[in-house]
């Protein structure tokens, strides 16, 4: 894109007020704004988000007012904003001005004021002596220098009900696109709790906090993994060769994985391999770079840990809930968790020949059925340009 050297169209600024420390209206006004002037960046419109379903409306307005070339969006926000806009282009089935077989593509420019910044922080990797405000216009130096755009893959999410009578079909509830994570288990329940903890503790603090609050608990259900299209196969991550290799379960016959639970953790990524600077949950992402797009897997089975019996479920979860601390911590400690082990006794170790804490999947996408529940996300991927 931008190969003529021709000059920047016009681009549409959006910021959130109250993402992350609300320090993205200041930081626009003092910083981007100023440098997008003196650079001659024409500005088409400044937008500050005012609800839920802003940004994606102001995104799709801005997409559909015109039929020819890319259009540039620079979001100051974090994670949650990128994905309201994503979603929102990606799912509406037509546009005003625009026919069906002139699809947009939509560059974003990521302008990190949120509190985790994931998708940020896996694109431009930080330092430990990075200049703070220097390190946030990585992503709009970039975008003047017109420097080559990263496409993202975009993962979409069916939320589906089972059917209300024997007879009945099953009832898609709800349809969203992601562009970082899509979780069950503990990660779901840390981001919904974490929520009730941001105006008191608005830092990255709170996760963790929400982490501790749901630690002991563990998630009934059972999930299929889907091949993914570049290889066919579900493929798994070998530690002892340093490799991902086909699932023992998958092959070009029959290549979906069934996986029991209960479950601790089971969570899957798409464009990053942190979600957070430090929480490096999918370090594969950027050290074995997928082929096609895929998803990363992470998943925590308590019962692969042969010291517990189910004979005393309530004891054993808290037992277990000091082992999740443990891969928790080696998350931060440059995504060491892959490689943990059980010895003989049940305890975690990071060398030998024991059953792996951790199971690490690359798919195409997977699906999930809680026992008990009435709702079945089904995960499939798709690529495009953003």
């Amino acid at each position: 894109m931008y190969a003529d050297g021709g000059p920047l169209q016009m681009a549409l600024v959006i910021y959130n007020p109250v993402g992350g420390d609300s320090t993205a209206k200041q930081f626009i006004e003092d910083h981007v704004l100023p440098l997008l002037k003196t650079s001659d960046v024409p500005i088409a419109k400044v937008v500050e988000t005012s609800h839920a379903g802003h940004a994606g409306t102001a995104a799709l307005e801005f997409v559909d007012s015109t039929v020819s070339g890319p259009r540039d969006i620079i979001v100051a926000s974090g994670d949650g904003t990128i994905h309201e806009i994503a979603s929102t282009i990606a799912l509406t089935p037509s546009y005003k001005n625009r026919p069906p077989d002139a699809p947009a593509q939509v560059n974003l420019v990521i302008v990190p004021c949120g509190t985790a910044n994931a998708l940020y922080s896996s694109l431009f990797l930080p330092k430990p002596n990075d200049d703070p405000i220097q390190y946030r216009l990585q992503g709009i130096h970039a975008f003047i220098k017109r420097s080559k755009c990263v496409p993202l893959t975009l993962a979409i999410t069916d939320i589906i009900a089972p059917p209300p009578g024997k007879k009945s079909a099953p009832v898609l509830e709800k349809t969203t696109v992601s562009v970082v994570v899509t979780s069950t288990a503990l990660h779901a329940s840390i981001l919904h709790d974490s929520e009730a903890l941001r105006a008191e503790m608005p830092s990255l603090e709170r996760f963790k906090v929400a982490a501790y609050q749901n630690i002991t608990r563990w998630y009934s259900g059972c999930a299929k993994l889907f091949p993914s299209k570049s290889t066919g196969v579900v493929e798994i991550w070998n530690p002892f060769d340093k490799e991902f290799v086909a699932h023992a379960e998958s092959d070009e016959d029959d290549p979906y994985v069934d996986i029991d639970g209960p479950f601790a953790y089971f969570l899957s990524t798409v464009n990053v391999d942190r979600l957070e600077p430090a929480f490096q949950i999918t370090p594969l992402v950027t050290a074995e770079p997928p082929i096609g797009a895929s998803l990363d897997v992470v998943v925590i089975r308590p019962y692969r840990d042969a010291s517990l019996t189910g004979l005393e479920v309530g004891e054993e979860r808290k037992r277990f809930a000091e082992k999740s601390g443990e891969v928790l911590r080696a998350v931060y400690q440059s995504g060491t968790h892959i490689n943990l082990r059980y010895d003989s006794t049940g305890k975690i170790v990071s060398e030998g020949e024991g059953e792996l804490v951790v199971e690490y999947f690359r798919c195409g996408g997977w699906e999930w059925i809680p026992v008990g529940s009435l709702i079945l996300p089904l995960r499939r991927e798709v690529s495009d340009l953003l």
